[in-house]
């Protein structure tokens, strides 16, 4: 059914062009106050197409980009997490004194807050599924978890309980995304946007 969706705005499009064209062409610059029978049929037809084009999408078309919305979102935010806070943390970039360190924590709490939003916005998608929203419901308090700690990671405050609890979260999405037909692949975020949120 979703392969037959475009085709039928096609057809509407069309039908509404020949609708206009044909009703311009014959007033030929005259203005008329009645219509031709087969003009108004073919202008209700149009009508009647145009609303049932606009109707909303049907179940399997949103479930489908609310899966695709969950991939994106979830991968972002695995990452952002693994770029810019697991990594640099198993390095040492966070310890006192390493060489970079202020950078590092700078872009770890970027990421830390980008991260948060990231899973908030797949938990969001995710309830356009019923599988996926079920199995990320049992997730909800460890992303709620995860809200602070991009300000404690910026502060250099974060210990390996805070760096493996994002580990842990996102690997708990991963596996429920994986589970419900929505495999998640890490993608890096660009600098623009882990500083947009």
């Amino acid at each position: 059914m979703p392969s037959t969706f475009p085709i039928r705005r096609i057809v509407v499009a069309v039908v509404l062009s020949c609708t206009v064209l044909v009703s311009t062409t014959a007033c030929g610059g005259e203005t008329r106050t009645t219509q031709n029978p087969t003009q108004k049929s073919a202008q209700d037809a149009a009508l009647v197409a145009a609303k049932a084009s606009a109707s909303p999408t049907p179940s399997a078309e949103r479930q489908r980009l609310a899966k695709t919305r969950f991939v994106a979102n979830a991968g972002l935010a695995a990452g952002a997490a693994y770029q810019w806070i697991v990594k640099p943390y198993k390095a040492g970039k966070f310890k006192k004194g390493a060489k970079g360190r202020t950078f590092a924590l700078v872009k770890a709490g970027l990421a830390g807050a980008f991260t948060y939003n990231r899973l908030k916005a797949a938990t969001e998608n995710a309830k356009g599924d019923p599988l996926l929203s079920k199995a990320l419901a049992p997730l909800s308090s460890g992303i709620d978890s995860l809200k602070n700690l991009g300000t404690k990671l910026r502060k250099g405050d974060a210990n390996d309980a805070d760096v493996s609890q994002f580990e842990k979260v996102i690997g708990g999405v991963k596996d429920a995304g994986a589970g419900a037909g929505a495999p998640v692949k890490d993608q890096v975020p660009s600098a623009g946007q882990l500083a947009g949120g």
